[in-house]
């Protein structure tokens, strides 16, 4: 198979300063729920993707490790603070939601079941609306303006008047 025909996807961090490229096929999509990637994400649980034989390139800036156990570093964006990896003795994998199209990732399984939070499961059954149906928020959400890095990689970043 030829460099051309591999799989690609991009993606980084909420602010640009770290973007990274994977060619080739990804490995394992999981979710753990063990409390150190609760932690680590700040969230019930942490969508993750082993990188496997794929190639991993930074191709904008580089994240910043913490060691968070004996064998585990957790990488993430210094400016922003954005979670990107789990690296461990078996690989890299990467966080699902920094890739550009999240949506072509899906987990598999699920990790560390064992310290699961108990509403959890129960997330999908809560009733569900859109952004701008939050009526109390409607005047704000109308105005804002994300300064979010897009979802696509760009040639230099923050753009000249600090927006896209």
């Amino acid at each position: 198979m030829s460099l051309d025909n591999r799989p690609h996807y991009s993606g980084g961090c909420q602010c640009g300063a770290v973007r990274f490229r994977v060619e080739g096929a990804l490995g394992d999509a999981s979710v753990c729920h063990c409390r150190m990637c609760q932690k680590a994400s700040g969230n019930f649980y942490l969508p993750l993707v082993s990188v496997r034989q794929a190639i991993l390139t930074w191709t904008r800036g580089q994240p910043t490790r913490f060691q968070s156990s004996n064998f585990a570093y957790r990488g993430f964006c210094a400016n922003c603070g954005t979670p990107l990896t789990y690296e461990a003795p078996d690989g890299v994998a990467l966080t699902i939601a920094s890739f550009d199209e999240p949506e072509e990732i899906s987990p598999t399984i699920q990790w560390g079941i064992e310290a699961k939070l108990p509403y959890v499961d129960g997330i999908a059954k809560l009733p569900a609306e859109d952004t701008m149906a939050d009526q109390g928020a409607a005047s704000f959400l109308a105005d804002l303006i994300s300064f979010q890095h897009p979802d696509h990689d760009t040639e230099t970043w923050p753009k000249e008047d600090g927006h896209e």
